[in-house]
């Protein structure tokens, strides 16, 4: 008898091991942190071999709206919910900014390896399709050093609802009234000129094969695939080329509200990087499966005391040390 109880015991020890062993977290959103999410969710894992974290790269406009009807547990996007976009969600959600990263002007024009300098102004009538060849006359007047072809500039943007197409758009709103009354801002717009690509791999992937390509895309995606990345002037005059210390200077002085929504693009700071973004996780506040939002809640805890300290070494900044706390009670509150 004892031995027969010994063995249900053991069993039913057994089930509840692999029950535990199929917790499937499904989360969805912006290609923008996919590479720092990824780098995440696997050390979590390494850590809970219980627990699977599966993450598609679709977009933030494609995170939103599935987080928003529920069909996946978390969500991700590069711009911050609208008001609408909350007040029609399934389930109240909380925005947590993981990360800072920046966008950059990346190009590929044959024979030229230098660095350019972009003005708004440049990169404005770029994608407006009014500056339409790389050695025009505002491009070379300010590069005098570059030897720039007669090469028709292909612009390459995102085809799919993106976040980094936001954070895009909502500079350029900034700094062109044209492109503001033309064009506007959004994850999805109606681009002047162009060919598309999904996700920031897909633009990247574009850029290198297309002689006279100029695209947008996130910093990790130009550095690792190789790509020449120009310097843009910020809203102090000075020419910057996007890196982690400009990138976290963009967002001093800036007030954060508490729900965390918050544009950074064009910053007065001198030593910021015009073209820069917090991005966030969505995150239900009444998850419909209890103990998988207890399982989130642990994974932000570590997120923010642990994963933290890996966002530099992929070109990411990390979160201000007082956003940090900030971050660390909300998620105590979920």
């Amino acid at each position: 008898m004892m031995r027969s109880l010994k063995w249900t015991l053991s069993a039913l020890a057994l089930l509840a091991g692999s029950v535990t062993a199929q917790t499937q977290i499904n989360g969805a959103g912006a290609t923008f942190p996919n590479p720092i999410y990824s780098k995440w969710f696997s050390e979590y894992h390494k850590l809970h071999p219980d627990v699977q974290i599966n993450y598609q790269p679709i977009g933030s406009g494609g995170g939103i709206q599935q987080v928003s009807v529920g069909t996946v547990d978390f969500g991700a996007s590069d711009v911050g919910m609208t008001d609408s976009q909350l007040k029609a969600a399934k389930t109240p959600i909380q925005l947590i900014p993981t990360v800072m990263g920046s966008v950059v002007p990346a190009y590929n024009i044959p024979g030229v390896k230098e660095e350019l300098k972009f003005t708004p102004d440049i990169l404005a009538n770029i994608f407006l399709g009014k500056v339409t060849s790389w050695n025009d006359a505002s491009i070379q007047k300010l590069n005098p050093n570059v030897k720039l072809p007669n090469q028709t500039i292909n612009v390459v943007h995102r085809s799919d609802s993106s976040g980094t197409t936001g954070v895009f758009t909502d500079y350029l709103s900034k700094v062109s009234p044209e492109w503001k009354s033309s064009v506007g801002s959004g994850t999805a717009v109606k681009w002047p000129v162009g060919i598309g690509g999904k996700g920031n791999e897909g633009v990247a992937g574009t850029i290198r094969a297309i002689d006279g390509a100029v695209g947008y895309v996130e910093l990790i995606y130009a550095l690792s695939n190789n790509i020449t990345f120009g310097s843009v002037q910020n809203k102090a005059g000075v020419f910057m080329k996007a890196d982690l210390q400009n990138t976290s200077a963009a967002a001093n002085g800036v007030k954060i509200p508490d729900d965390y929504r918050v544009s950074i693009t064009n910053s007065p700071n001198k030593d910021a990087y015009p073209i820069a973004t917090f991005t966030w996780l969505l995150i239900p506040k009444k998850p419909a499966d209890a103990s998988k939002g207890k399982v989130i809640k642990d994974f932000l805890d570590w997120m923010i005391d642990d994963g933290e300290k890996m966002v530099e070494q992929l070109h990411y900044a990390p979160l201000p040390d007082d956003l940090q706390a900030r971050v660390k009670k909300t998620i105590s509150a979920l």
